[in-house]
């Protein structure tokens, strides 16, 4: 089906945008502090497949991966980051505090838990429109040791709130085994006590992410209430850019093996859906998609200092 082959290869190119958006960013001197997604590519792309443009998508202060995989412009996600007027909030946001409503990505929020009690905000206010859309919330496993996430499930357990709530567990919250934080296992248990029918999947494949994030944003926008997914994803790089991984290269050697990138790359060139070349096109094709996004940046003005005040409340 060749309809399906070109959704594949798109689903492809934008994790392998995400891994070289990053990577080509913290080539750079002034990239700032980040947070990055690499090797949790899957989860992003996954669950934003099963989302309608109309649809909001919340996530955490990791949020270029989320951003991009929503259809934020890399242009415009690069001059934010770098803090320049062009970007998605005219640079004064930055990678912690990203947002587009228009393009259905309510935003990011770099406190832990922070987007959880403000999801369900949104996913009330969506019902009582009634429009049928539904509001997607993306945190990781350290968010689950807070309160705000039992707050969240009781309510949008009581109002049957259209609520998709997804735990990208990475196995880590900064240094410490998710084991060691948190006692419910697996994490999507803590649903439980509230009713919320809740699922934990292999977050490193795409299509399988893709599949359960489509069940279950139908489920929500069905009118059956929240549902609780939890991705169990590996993080290849560090918590930050100003971290130290705890982990040997052995083990990080290890981990990339499972790479969702090259897992869905065999797969395509398994089942003659792409050659060897059409990958190299792709590759290249991204490449000059962020070329275009750093030339834009840079050749962007800076905020004005003078309006640094400008829109806060």
């Amino acid at each position: 089906n060749r309809q399906l082959t070109m959704v594949r290869r798109d689903v492809l190119r934008r994790m392998v945008l995400i891994r070289r958006f990053e990577e080509r960013l913290m080539e750079r001197p002034d990239h700032g502090f980040q947070l990055l997604s690499s090797g949790e590519e899957a989860v992003a792309v996954g669950i934003c497949d099963a989302l309608a443009p109309s649809d909001q998508l919340l996530c955490s202060g990791r949020s270029i991966g989320p951003a991009l995989a929503r259809g934020v412009a890399s242009a415009e996600l690069m001059a934010e980051i770098l803090g320049r007027v062009t970007g998605t909030n005219q640079g004064r946001g930055g990678r912690g505090h990203i947002s587009q409503p228009s393009r259905g990505f309510f935003g990011a929020h770099s406190v832990v838990g922070g987007n959880l009690t403000i999801a369900a905000g949104a996913a009330l206010a969506v019902q009582q429109a009634d429009e049928g859309k539904v509001v997607m919330c993306l945190f990781g496993d350290g968010a689950c040791g807070s309160g705000a996430l039992h707050e969240t499930m009781n309510v949008a357990a009581l109002w049957r709130l259209p609520l998709v709530l997804v735990c990208n567990n990475n196995g880590l919250s900064v240094s410490t085994p998710t084991s060691d934080a948190i006692a419910a296992q697996p994490l999507s248990s803590l649903a439980s006590p509230y009713g919320i029918p809740h699922e934990t999947i292999d977050g490193m494949d795409v299509e399988a992410v893709s599949a359960a994030a489509a069940r279950y944003a139908a489920h929500a926008r069905s009118g059956a209430g929240p549902f609780f997914l939890e991705c169990r994803s590996e993080r290849f790089s560090s918590h930050s850019s100003s971290t130290r991984d705890t982990r040997s290269s052995t083990e990080l050697e290890h981990l990339r093996e499972r790479c969702p990138i090259l897992v869905l790359e065999q797969r395509l060139l398994g089942e003659g859906q792409m050659t060897s070349d059409e990958l190299a096109v792709l590759r290249r094709d991204v490449e000059m998609e962020i070329d275009c996004a750093l030339e834009s940046a840079e050749a962007a003005a800076w905020p004005i200092p003078e309006e640094a005040l400008a829109d806060i409340w």
